[in-house]
């Protein structure tokens, strides 16, 4: 079978929408190109944009807890770098992310928006070059959507592949068997990448991404089914290199020890 990239995608903010792309220049050791690097901090750790160190996910607003994320729709232009969100197709904020009243504007609208569920009020971060991502590392994160297909069977009810946030959706793979390259090297594109590791799901994957409703159980229906957690997985880009919708995806051979 010829697997090739149903879908490129990347999270400007952490735990908001995606933004599809058509084309993506990756880098050696990086993630995809401006994914997650804005996020909504809530934490009781301060984060420092001068010296940034790596948080866990539960010091942001994402769908894992707040699940009313999922309600919005948000756009971000990163040529102004104004984020502008909408619920039920209004307009409702809008605000330049690196500018000091903009951000004001976009902290204040979630404050009011998550209400009493917040620790906190909410504070956009940012810093050059440091990507919000779940694991410490800057990897890429990749979700084969026979995988998803085998997930729908044993549950009886669709499953949308961006309840899972991944920045590469592969068709053409059998189920499961994007699990096999753990420890291999890839090829899209002009690009090279190093899979390094399954994916364990959370509970954001419970959350519809339009209703914003907690409607099935992802994590417990994946253990059910098949004894592990996992959708997916993370690669480690080794030389960097253009990758497009439809490009093929290969597996090389196990990576160098």
């Amino acid at each position: 079978m010829t697997a090739t990239i149903a879908r490129l995608q990347r999270f400007p903010v952490k735990g908001l929408s995606a933004e599809n792309l058509q084309r993506v220049i990756l880098s050696q050791g990086e993630g995809l190109p401006g994914d997650r690097i804005y996020a909504l901090h809530v934490g009781t750790a301060p984060f420092d944009p001068v010296a940034p160190l790596w948080q866990p996910k539960t010091n942001f607003l994402t769908l894992m807890r707040d699940e009313r994320l999922a309600r919005l729709s948000t756009r971000f232009d990163p040529a102004d770098r104004v984020l502008t969100i909408e619920r039920d197709g209004k307009r409702v904020a809008r605000g330049a992310l690196d500018d000091p009243a903009g951000r004001v504007v976009i902290e204040q609208f979630f404050a009011a928006y998550a209400g009493v569920a917040l620790r906190r009020n909410p504070r956009i971060v940012s810093a050059p070059g440091h990507m919000f991502s779940d694991v410490p590392e800057r990897l890429v994160s990749i979700v084969g959507l026979e995988s998803v297909r085998d997930l729908e069977r044993v549950l009886r009810a669709p499953v949308d592949p961006t309840r899972f946030r991944a920045n590469i959706h592969v068709e053409g793979l059998p189920p499961w068997s994007e699990f096999d390259w753990v420890g291999r090297e890839i090829a899209i594109g002009t690009a090279r990448l190093r899979v390094v590791d399954r994916i364990t799901r959370c509970a954001a994957t419970n959350v519809d991404p339009h209703s914003g409703q907690r409607d099935l159980n992802i994590p417990l229906a994946l253990e059910d089914a098949f004894g592990h957690a996992e959708c997916g997985v993370y690669a480690e880009v080794m030389s960097g290199g253009a990758v497009a919708l439809g490009d093929q995806v290969e597996k090389i051979a196990a990576a160098p020890a």
